[in-house]
């Protein structure tokens, strides 16, 4: 019992954005810290000025990938908090496959093998962005990733018609500049750098066509490319737009069915987490507020006596 409520404890505080638990909270500024340090690290390590400094970074790397794998380590051991209703096995499956699992995997394995990796590192930044979520259903980040995947076909589209024409332009000028410039204009492929500084910038100048039908077709492609490279930003600024008045067209819906109660002593839900009230009892658990503050719902955030839990 007491292995079980060490766990427990452990749990609670390596999860993130816990702000009513001083250690939680403690714990998340330490590991914001370890993040940006290896980070910092990893960066200083390449300037030739900073030689003399190498060993330092490369403890600072390693002391801090170590702090990551003790991390990880605790994460996988107590991951059947995380997914309460399944078994030990099952919740450190889900775990492992789950996308905070494989981000921690991935800017782990490039310190031990597979170096050529090590910019999965970066990706530990969105342990950061977590810290500053004030809302789990309409922060900025939920914001993002809903208009991604509402457009998710559109964009696709236009990312595949994108590609055809860089394909296409790099055959169109492999056409007419090959015989004047065999060796940059190899085949059909070699204009692929051109075509892709020609669409998404004004070029580079290393690769430039030389002939009339060369610059014709120049001419032709960067038009083109202004126009189907707007495509993209177009479906995601209109896809904001749509999230932003369904979400102004929800509030008023949200006030009026919005439930507020305070946990009491004799209270059925004590020591509850939210997964386990809203599976229990069919309701949508918005917010609880304790002792004045506000944090947001949680799956594995337990309420206590004193509560006020908001929910559908």
């Amino acid at each position: 019992m007491k292995h079980n409520s060490v766990k427990r404890r452990i749990f609670d505080i390596i999860q993130i954005g816990n702000q009513e638990d001083l250690p939680s909270r403690a714990f998340d500024i330490f590991l914001v810290a370890v993040i940006l340090l290896n980070i910092a690290a990893m960066f200083l390590e390449t300037f030739d000025s900073l030689a003399a400094w190498r060993g330092l970074f490369e403890t600072v790397e390693t002391v801090t990938v170590a702090v990551f794998c003790v991390e990880y380590g605790l994460r996988i051991w107590t991951a059947e908090y995380l997914f309460p209703g399944e078994s030990r096995g099952r919740a450190v499956w889900r775990f492992l496959r789950s996308y905070d699992g494989i981000i921690d995997l991935l800017t782990i394995l490039p310190f031990f093998f597979l170096s050529g990796f090590v910019v999965f590192r970066m990706l530990r930044v969105v342990r950061i962005f977590h810290l500053f979520r004030i809302n789990t259903q309409y922060d900025s980040f939920n914001v993002i990733k809903s208009v991604l995947y509402e457009k998710r076909n559109q964009i696709a589209s236009s990312v595949f018609i994108i590609l055809i024409l860089m394909l296409a332009s790099s055959l169109f000028m492999y056409s007419a500049e090959h015989e004047a410039q065999p060796e940059a204009f190899r085949n059909a492929l070699s204009g692929i750098w051109w075509s892709v500084s020609t669409m998404l910038t004004v070029g580079y100048g290393d690769i430039y066509p030389v002939t009339v039908m060369g610059r014709a077709m120049a001419i032709i492609i960067s038009f083109l490319g202004v126009g189907v490279v707007a495509i993209p930003t177009g479906i995601i600024s209109a896809g904001f737009v749509e999230q932003y008045t369904k979400m102004q067209q929800e509030t008023p819906q949200l006030a009026r069915e919005l439930t507020a109660i305070t946990i009491t002593m004799d209270s059925a839900w004590i020591g509850k987490s939210v997964e386990e009230i809203e599976k229990e009892y069919g309701v949508d658990i918005v917010l609880v507020r304790r002792r004045g503050k506000v944090s947001p719902p949680k799956q594995h955030y337990a309420v206590q006596q004193g509560d006020e839990v908001a929910y559908l």
